[in-house]
């Protein structure tokens, strides 16, 4: 008997005596827990970009890119050039002359949602961020800092 039809026949026959028990229950992992605190819809960053340099936290692999922030929202180049996440709304705090931020984008052509927590302290950045992807049978998590420096804008927004 060919091979296919053996292991279709050993499921059907395992499946019509109720041995086996499946489950497509995927361990969710959760997004990078932003502190509380009064967030607002400030646009205290507007008009800002900043490159910065970071590094995954489980693999050591170095990246770069352009966080750009107008009109009381945030675009991350990569992701933008990744999977068209366009403009995500970001709150702020202020504390001690340090403007706290953090925005949660989401891809709108695929599972992938990035929480960012950042700190401006003049122009320098410092973020925390999660790259999750979670499909039925899987969860996936990149966990990422970055240092940065802010970039003189022209008014264009960032593209990607």
């Amino acid at each position: 008997m060919p091979q296919i039809v053996q292991v279709a026949a050993i499921t059907l026959a395992t499946l019509g005596t109720g041995a086996v028990t499946m489950s497509v229950m995927n361990e969710d992992i959760p997004d990078l827990e932003v502190p509380q605190g009064p967030w607002i819809s400030s646009g205290a960053l507007d008009d800002r970009s900043f490159e910065i340099l970071g590094r995954d936290e489980n693999s050591g692999a170095v990246f770069d890119g352009l966080l750009a922030f107008r009109n009381g929202t945030f675009q991350s180049a990569d992701c933008q050039e990744y999977c068209n996440f366009g403009w995500s709304d970001y709150l702020t705090k202020e504390i001690d002359g340090v403007v706290h931020f953090t925005t949660t984008a989401a891809c709108p052509e695929a599972p992938h949602t990035v929480v960012f927590y950042g700190q401006v302290k003049g122009d320098d950045i410092a973020l925390e961020l999660t790259w999750t992807t979670r499909r039925w049978y899987w969860t996936n998590q990149i966990v990422m800092t970055a240092t940065g420096a802010m970039v003189p804008t022209t008014g264009a927004r960032a593209e990607g």
